[in-house]
């Protein structure tokens, strides 16, 4: 096998074990320049897809930036995140959603416990789990500034209610599946249970440092309490034959363009 092929067995390995990995490359310092560049430009334009921290000041998201930056366009069809989307998911693959998500420093709020898929299953009719979340770091991860954390494991579970049935149920707007009072969320006290069973994993990191985690996994992030920003790309990639069989909510949210992506 070529030292690729290998990373990407071993990606595929650590992914369908524990639900998440850390692919061996981060993303080259030219693109992670460009990238963070188009991202601060997008942060200071009015978009109506851009969601801010309680209060309506400080930005929180930004999504669908793939649909109207070059930038961002580029980024999702890079050879080496296509590689690694199709050894995790075992198909042609396509955006079902872009977002950015941003901790200001001392201002940027958790995200609370939650499951990717319990949103796309219940919210669009997404058949089956077959996606994965690609996540790309554009400034330093580290535990102060609300990283990322995984219950590895927990990706075998399915759907989880707050009482440990399937949650059911659609509620709100688009924004309440992007907010801190995030809906289809899973209580504290629900988690710290799990965490029990399947071990907490903080995905810290380099800026340009990539990971990749399943759409069932149980996850959160805290509180950033440093003086340094985290900002994160997510990208998700579904199976081209995984496309939602009744997605309403916005375009931006839900990429409705199902086609295979090819390499830029």
């Amino acid at each position: 096998m070529t030292d690729t092929a290998t990373q990407l067995a071993r990606a595929g390995a650590d992914y369908r074990r524990q639900g998440w990995c850390v692919p061996a490359d981060p993303l080259p310092p030219d693109s992670l320049a460009r990238l963070r560049t188009a991202i601060e430009g997008i942060c200071a334009a009015d978009r109506p897809e851009s969601v801010y921290e309680e209060g309506g000041v400080v930005l929180r998201a930004l999504h669908g930036c793939h649909r109207y930056d070059e930038v961002c366009a580029a980024l999702v069809r890079t050879p080496a995140l296509l590689d690694l989307a199709e050894e995790l998911v075992g198909d042609q693959v396509y955006v079902y959603q872009f977002k950015v998500n941003i901790k200001s420093p001392r201002q940027g709020g958790r995200w609370p416990w939650h499951q990717d898929f319990a949103f796309w299953a219940l919210e669009d009719g997404m058949p089956a789990p077959a996606a994965v979340t690609v996540a790309i770091s554009l400034d330093e991860v580290h535990a102060g500034n609300g990283p990322l954390t995984v219950l590895s494991g927990s990706h075998r579970l399915g759907i989880i209610g707050s009482d440990g049935s399937e949650a059911l149920g659609s509620w709100g707007t688009w924004t309440d599946h992007v907010s801190a009072k995030l809906a289809h969320s899973i209580p504290d006290e629900r988690a710290e249970a799990l965490a029990e069973r399947f071990a907490a994993h903080r995905l810290l990191g380099q800026a340009g440092a990539i990971s990749a985690f399943h759409p069932s996994i149980v996850h959160s992030s805290s509180d950033n309490t440093s003086d340094d920003r985290r900002t994160v790309v997510f990208i998700t990639y579904n199976s081209v034959g995984n496309a939602p069989r009744h997605a309403t909510r916005p375009e931006f949210l839900v990429d409705r363009d199902t086609r295979p992506l090819t390499r830029a």
